[in-house]
């Protein structure tokens, strides 16, 4: 039977309700309760994000601090969860991000728990931040490599990354989907909105290429939906203002309730990223289960998700080419779409991302669930 005492650290928590890391940290919870002998684990979550603070998820323990995980004390967050975690008994701690990871020397010199940490993307490299962050974020980067067990990058391009620039091996271990179409819709999602539709997901942040995608859709007579924080930001309240009133662009604000969600998805003939930083994208994955072509920024974090199989753009320009294209050739667009969900159902499925994490943080315990121990790429031995 297994002992380790297992935390995941670095997300707002669970019930998942905002990003990539608080769905991975939720799959992971669900993935606990399929294992024949499943580790003790515990959540740490900020206390502010939750209403109603339960003791327990689904098995899991949840330990609530009084900071915020994002933000100005996101690093203060991540560091103080780690020393917790290590103090009050846990022997394998996953850390979700890099900006805690400074403490990672701190906590190697009074503990033994085996880290493993996601580094999530390169951080250090998006345009949002200025030169003393960057700095910060480097060094974190930095800090994370060389102070964890073991090293998870969730896409290819960042682990060459961690390989040319730190001399070091690391898993890929991309992001699941497979929930996003599993979810039963609720109508209400899409009420309003017209009976298909192009679709735009994503934080409103100028990486995510918004204006250029709103600046090719104001050229074009095809419904747009576009989805986002728009009010969160000076950038995100000026494209509203410029383009809400477009009569072929729909601007709405976020949705993170899965079953709404889904009801906007289940509309969408085609899917918009814009997203040219970071890795492998929760929001793009996701996408991928529907079977709709996407339409990607040339970045080569998306052409390693989609492998190479979708359509790309770097201008507005493009955009409108591919939008152009697909109207025109409605094969391609069916091909496209079958395309991406072919990888989407053998790449990016909670159920064996989920056994490669518990491989990592438990090599014990899944030996006793026959679970080979993931590979450098996060495959599974055979």
């Amino acid at each position: 039977m297994s002992t380790a005492r297992i935390a995941i650290l670095g997300t707002v928590g669970v019930p998942a309700a905002y990003g990539g890391f608080e769905t991975l940290a939720e799959n992971l919870v669900r993935h606990r309760e399929t294992l024949k002998t499943p580790p003790d684990l515990t959540v740490y979550c900020a206390a502010s994000a939750f209403a109603s603070r339960p003791a327990r998820y689904r098995g899991a323990r949840l330990c609530y601090l009084p900071l915020r995980a994002n933000g100005a004390q996101s690093m203060l967050y991540d560091a103080v969860s780690l020393v917790d975690a290590v103090l009050c008994g846990h022997d394998r701690l996953l850390l979700l991000g890099v900006s805690g990871a400074l403490a990672l020397p701190l906590v190697r010199c009074f503990g033994q728990a085996r880290i493993v940490t996601n580094i999530d993307g390169i951080e250090w490299q998006r345009a949002k931040w200025g030169r003393l962050a960057r700095a910060v974020l480097r060094a974190s980067e930095w800090a994370a490599v060389r102070f964890s067990d073991e090293v998870i990058a969730d896409n290819a391009a960042i682990a060459r990354h961690v390989a040319t620039r730190y001399g070091r091996a690391c898993h890929t271990i991309p992001y699941g989907g497979d929930h996003a179409h599993a979810t039963a819709p609720d109508p209400a999602g899409a009420e309003g909105l017209p009976q298909s539709y192009a679709l735009a997901l994503c934080r409103i942040e100028p990486e995510n290429n918004v204006a250029l995608v709103l600046e090719a859709w104001s050229r074009l007579s095809a419904p747009l939906v576009f989805v986002g924080n728009w009010d969160a930001s000076a950038y995100g309240r000026e494209l509203k203002a410029r383009y809400g009133a477009h009569p072929s662009i729909r601007i709405c604000d976020p949705v993170y309730d899965p079953a709404r969600l889904r009801a906007i998805r289940d509309r969408a003939t085609l899917y918009v990223h814009g997203h040219s930083a970071g890795g492998t994208n929760p929001a793009l994955v996701e996408m991928m289960q529907f079977g709709v072509p996407v339409l990607a920024h040339g970045c080569i974090f998306n052409r390693e998700t989609t492998e190479n199989a979708a359509l790309y753009f770097d201008t507005p320009d493009d955009l409108i080419r591919a939008v152009n294209t697909l109207a025109r050739r409605p094969d391609a667009a069916r091909q496209t779409g079958a395309r991406m969900r072919e990888i989407a159902e053998r790449r990016y499925r909670w159920a064996e991302i989920g056994a490669a994490y518990f491989a990592l943080l438990d090599p014990e315990g899944a030996r006793e669930q026959d679970v080979p121990a993931p590979d450098q790429t996060g495959n599974r031995a055979a």
